[in-house]
């Protein structure tokens, strides 16, 4: 009884007695302890404490999986800020519809398992569990147990044993492990991604012991750090044994017998099931073939605590997952299909709470509160919300004034660096002596118990971050080898022309066999190609449709057609540098040097730049502040944050009080940059406008006229903007917009203005003419290619046109609460396509946008959208353009056949700007009726669903189309004769010899040492990766480059066999020759002989100090080194030796400054 009179004056205690008590409750038996008045970030505070004074497990349930990452976020900080040991984990939902015929991507399945293993052991852990993820079956934990191998240095494990646990837990085998859940086997490494790893292992062993363990980096494929020990999970959530497929497959024919399936249905998935081993969406069979059904509950540490985060919203959750499944389950059954049912699949809302009631001591957590004063174990927090601050300073100094005479502790917590610098100015500025902390929350609160008020950075700013966390980036700017050469591709050979690839071969020669590559030519003529000659091929690529013909080897055609195209080349190249010259010679506008401002501006962007994007930035400003007008273009996957890159430049420019254009190509997105950039620019006073037709004629006359003063400091614009009528009072900058959508009219208007004023170009798709210009190193190329972390790929579907795919699509989206676009580009038929919409999904709010809408009716459009009050937009594809919606993460796109490889790409980066997996569907009529080209593209956009691909697609976009030109003539013809990479190797020769930068002719070297190295194919045993090898060592143009190659070769296949220590001292002569421009070194007896050009830098008085008993000289252009014979190493050491010094005694050459 005593209890009850407590109750309501607990309220006053303070909050660590009130967070005692709590616990105190949770000890003992009862009902659940409810915690009121919780709001804001406030609950994360709470469990914070909570979880520090006592030592259970914490389980935390919420209602979806937006909520638990928001709840994550706050107890990490709380964690930090408790100086909590451990880190909160999270268990995440598959996020797709019950029933549904797709797996969850490996990484999901990956944190879960680990998850579930480490509970399993046992771990203490903390975590937010959404309530999807807590109702569904799991694994049951002796299948796991079984599924799991131990590894760790020194331990006995026969390789074979671990390559047939990699392949019995799904791992599949691949040449090189790019992508989780592969692994790959070369002699005594190993190498595995776990799909819940950040990075792959590599284990190497040392006859049956692990002698090492490794991460290594993917792109680089090269070691990074040392492990000590790893456990080998399995790759998807259902990993089948032989007698569990059997059980399985029983169990379905049962199944199927009482329940009357569809029988062509069943065959195929039983043929499936014992064929495929792994097939999309089999993870919904689980109960087939599990005899036993356990949930996440069963591997929780029986002594846990469960905490229940706003019950109502739990269970109304629950009613609406449970009428889901009931729905999709009847729908697969209507059709006939084999399902587990319900009951098999998830618990029902009661069994969960059964559950929970077994627990010592739930706690349940609601904002509001709705319990009576006097109900038993209840406990009402004074939580007030913090006030709306965003943007008023004053109000927020009164504020903070106003609670610390109150004696109130005042934390601002600010996600980066440079926010909590820049706080710490405006305090100070202020007077205010208050603490900044690095971290997030996702909103602040005032605990009035214990004086505490935590206020998050984005309530003084008025801008909620859609945060980002980065992962290491990873810069490879695009350069196809010889990776994925195959048999049958075309080949240009410097010296003899195009040929076709037929294989690799053994021949003897002279000094002991090697391989080759057997290329023909025409006349069924061949060339064996040994593999020191690799350094003279390169893939062929030009325009596709029509195979190059061979040349003819040592025939003159080839040399003619050399020569004309160089002619052509040389043609355009003098035309091009006429624009350049006079880009050179024209001055332009040098701004100043960075000041404070403009390091404020950069602090306050809301997320950490990659490293691609601060080289980005630091180009962009190095070229303003030379006094010479930029011309630089930015290429930028979709949503990598090239926004930022133009917002910084703008800045600049607007600091030296000139003006800056940006020209975007659509009206939504002017609206849209114009917003985005007010919101960046709103603590400056910095004048943003725009023209285009959401303005009525009059308003836009003001603008202009304003901008003509000189009043207008930013102008954002469709090709309005290139007017007669637009007249500036000083422009300095343009900004171009996803350029390839520009006609050309508008890019001639846009050359004339190149030469006086500085140019910034960003795109995600580079059109292949720009691409070109820019490898050239005629415009200067930044590549931002890290993508922000926590994108996932969009997965990207063809499919026929079907209603029941276009449901599935529309239903999963709006079950995870977000929305969907739709493209269709007909507007004559999109009310029928609403109406269809409408009827398959009823009860979804739908609105259509296209450009012929009044404008203000489709600036509303685009509003009710953004504001989530849309659940799907039916549009033309006037969205293509830079949209920026994070809810926005499924597309369907209708037709997709009619639109061309950049369009595609770029109505598909409108989706998964966010963290959740996104989808793309590309609808088709049947592939029947699809034009070549069509096929070819929407398989391109297929195979490039990683992020990043925008620039390869470019490349692919160059195949496809045939390349365009640059400045006008007709290329294409010349680049289809020579093949695509020679053609730009000759355009860059051409340039630098016009701009007076000799290029060094490479001098071959003929080698006759009477040693022979190479790669043995059973240390490198798959031949893409030797050729690859083969031509990254003869390209190397430093001898620290092909150490390099040397160093990775030996972290991935293990110790350097004789034969490759024979190529690499081999290297290093050929490298010194070349320096000293040696024709031939040839070994005759014990001497070797050198014979050197007449165009060698040897410096004649420094020669003649070199010679000495071993080094003398037989002729003019002739030396001799004598050797005693002591074997290959010894003999190649002193010839590196002496050469090394007649290297050293080269002439300086005379480099012109540029």
């Amino acid at each position: 009884m005593n209890e009850r009179v407590l109750t309501p004056i607990i309220e006053s205690g303070d909050f660590a007695s009130q967070v005692c008590l709590v616990q105190k409750w949770t000890e003992e038996s009862g009902p659940p302890v409810v915690v009121e008045g919780l709001r804001g970030s406030s609950r994360a505070l709470f469990l914070s404490k909570l979880i520090k004074i006592q030592k259970r497990p914490v389980v935390i349930f919420t209602a979806d999986q937006n909520r638990g990452e928001i709840l994550l976020d706050d107890l990490k900080y709380f964690f930090r800020h408790e100086k909590i040991k451990c880190q909160p984990c999270f268990f995440p939902a598959w996020e797709l519809l019950p029933y549904e015929l797709l797996s969850p991507l490996n990484e999901i399945s990956g944190e879960r398992l680990d998850i579930l293993n480490r509970l399993r052991t046992g771990d203490p852990l903390i975590l937010v569990v959404p309530l999807e993820a807590g109702l569904q079956t799991v694994m049951p934990r002796s299948v796991l147990e079984k599924l799991i191998l131990p590894v760790n240095i020194k331990m006995s494990l026969e390789r074979e044993f671990l390559e047939a646990c990699l392949s019995d837990n799904g791992f599949t085998r691949s040449p090189l492990v790019e992508n989780r859940g592969e692994f790959s086997v070369r002699g005594d490494i190993v190498d595995f991604f776990q799909p819940g790893g950040v990075n792959p292992v590599r284990i190497e062993f040392f006859g049956d012991e692990v002698e090492s363990i490794r991460e290594f980096d993917v792109l680089s494929q090269v070691s990074i750090d040392q492990l000590e020990a790893v456990n080998i999970l399995p790759v998807r959530e259902l990993c089948l044994s032989e007698i569990e497929k059997k059980h399985g497959v029983e169990a379905i024919k049962n199944f199927a017998g009482k329940n009357g399936c569809d029988r062509l249905a069943l065959k195929e998935l039983l043929e499936k099931i014992q064929h495929l081993g792994v097939f999309s969406g089999m993870e919904y069979l689980a109960p087939f073939f599990y005899s036993t059904r356990e949930s996440l509950f069963d591997y929780l540490h029986p002594d846990s605590l469960v905490v229940l985060d706003e019950r109502d919203q739990l269970q109304a959750k629950s009613e609406q997952f449970q009428n889901l499944i009931d729905t999709e389950y009847h729908s697969v059954r209507e059709n006939g299909d084999v399902a587990a049912s319900p009951e098999e699949l998830y618990l029902a809302m009661d069994e969960f709470n059964d559950y929970v009631s077994k627990f010592k001591g739930c706690v349940v957590l609601n904002t509001l509160k709705t319990s009576d004063e006097e109900a038993d174990r209840t406990l009402g927090l004074e939580v007030k919300p913090i006030p709306s601050l965003a943007g008023k300073f004053d109000t927020f100094s009164e504020q903070a004034l106003k609670w610390q005479e109150d004696e109130n502790r005042v934390v601002v917590v600010a996600p980066t660096k440079g926010q909590v610098r820049r706080i710490h100015e405006l305090l100070h500025d202020w007077g205010l002596e208050i603490d900044v902390d690095l971290g997030r929350i996702s909103e602040g609160f005032q605990l009035i118990t214990s004086n505490q008020v935590f206020i998050a950075e984005h309530e003084i700013f008025g801008r909620t971050h859609k945060h980002r966390h980065r992962r290491k980036p990873h810069s490879q700017i695009f350069l196809r080898g010889l990776k994925d050469l195959k048999e049958g591709d075309f080949l240009v050979h410097i010296d003899y022309g195009i040929g076709l690839y037929q294989r690799t071969r053994e021949l003897q020669t002279g000094v002991g066999g090697g391989e080759f590559l057997e290329i023909l030519y025409a006349d069924d003529e061949k060339l064996y190609l040994p593999m020191e000659g690799l350094g003279l091929v390169q893939k062929y690529v030009g325009s596709k449709e029509t195979p190059p013909p061979l040349s003819k080897m040592g025939g003159a055609a080839w040399k003619r057609q050399k020569k004309k195209v160089k002619e052509a080349i040389q043609e355009m190249a003098e035309d091009l540098l006429k624009l350049y010259a006079s880009r050179e010679l024209t001055k332009g506008h040098a701004y100043s040097q960075n000041t404070i401002l403009m390091r404020e501006f950069a602090d306050a962007f809301e997320y950490e730049e990659t490293e691609d994007q601060l080289k980005a930035i630091e180009d962009v400003e190095a070229d303003l502040e030379k006094d010479k007008p930029t011309d630089r273009l930015i290429c930028g996957d979709v949503g990598y944050g090239k926004t930022e890159v133009a917002m910084r430049a703008a800045f600049k420019v607007v600091l030296d009080k000139k003006q800056v254009a940006v020209l975007v190509p659509t009206t939504i997105l002017a609206q849209q940059h114009v917003q985005t950039f007010r919101e960046r620019f709103h603590e400056y006073p910095v004048n943003i406008d725009m023209v285009n037709r959401f303005r009525t004629p009059r308003e836009q006359k003001e603008t202009l006229a304003e901008l003509k003063k000189g009043n207008v400091d930013i102008i954002i614009g469709t090709h309005r903007l290139l007017s007669k009528d637009v007249k500036f009072a000083s422009l300095g900058l343009i900004i171009i917009d996803e350029e390839q959508r520009f006609g050309v009219k508008h890019k001639e208007k846009l050359k004339k203005l190149r030469n006086s004023v500085d140019i910034l170009t960003l795109t995600a798709t580079p059109i292949p003419r720009t691409l070109h210009f820019s490898l050239m190193g005629v415009r200067d190329l930044s590549i931002i290619e890290t993508p922000p972390v926590d994108r996932l790929a969009v997965k990207t579907f063809i499919r026929k046109f079907d209603e029941k795919v276009i449901r599935e699509a529309i239903m999963r989206e709006v079950d995870r609460s977000g929305q969907v676009f739709f493209v269709h580009n007909k507007i004559h038929s999109i009310h029928s396509i609403a109406a269809m919409i409408r009827r398959v999904v009823p009860g979804v709010k739908i609105d259509i946008a296209h450009g012929q809408l009044p404008e203000h009716q489709l600036e509303r459009v685009m509003k009710k959208f953004m504001d989530k009050e849309v659940d799907l937009l039916l549009c033309t594809s006037i969205i293509e353009s830079g949209l920026d919606i994070p809810s926005a993460n499924t597309i369907i796109i209708n037709r997709a056949d009619q639109f061309g490889l950049a369009q595609l790409y770029q109505l598909r980066g409108r989706v998964g700007r966010y963290k959740h997996q996104a989808y793309a569907y590309l609808l088709i009529p049947g592939t029947g009726g699809l034009k070549d080209e069509a096929r070819k593209r929407l398989s391109a956009i297929e195979e490039m669903s990683e992020l990043g691909a925008g620039f390869q697609l470019s490349a692919r976009d160059m195949e496809i189309r045939g390349v365009g030109n640059m400045l006008g003539h007709n290329q294409s013809g010349h680049i289809a004769s020579v093949g695509f990479d020679l053609y730009c190797k000759l355009v860059e020769d051409m340039v630098k010899d016009i701009r007076g930068k000799k290029s060094d002719p490479r001098i071959e070297t003929e080698l006759d040492l009477m040693v022979k190295g190479f790669i043995p194919k059973d240390y490198v045993p798959d031949l893409n990766q030797r050729l690859d090898f083969y031509r990254r060592i003869q390209v190397a143009s430093e001898y620290e480059e092909g150490l390099a190659v040397a160093s990775e070769l030996e972290d991935r296949y293990g110790p350097h066999p004789e034969a490759v220590e024979k190529l690499l001292a081999l290297l290093k002569i050929r490298m010194l020759c070349q320096k000293i421009h040696i024709s031939k070194i040839e070994l005759k007896h014990n001497d070797v002989y050198l014979h050197l050009l007449p165009s060698t830098a040897i410096n004649p008085e420094i020669l003649t100090s070199l010679f000495d008993e071993r080094l003398s000289m037989q002729s003019e252009y002739k030396i001799k080194i004598r050797l005693d014979r002591k074997g290959w190493k010894t003999d190649l050491k002193l010839v590196a030796n002496y050469l090394q010094r007649l290297a050293n005694s080269l002439l300086p050459v005379e480099i012109d400054n540029e």
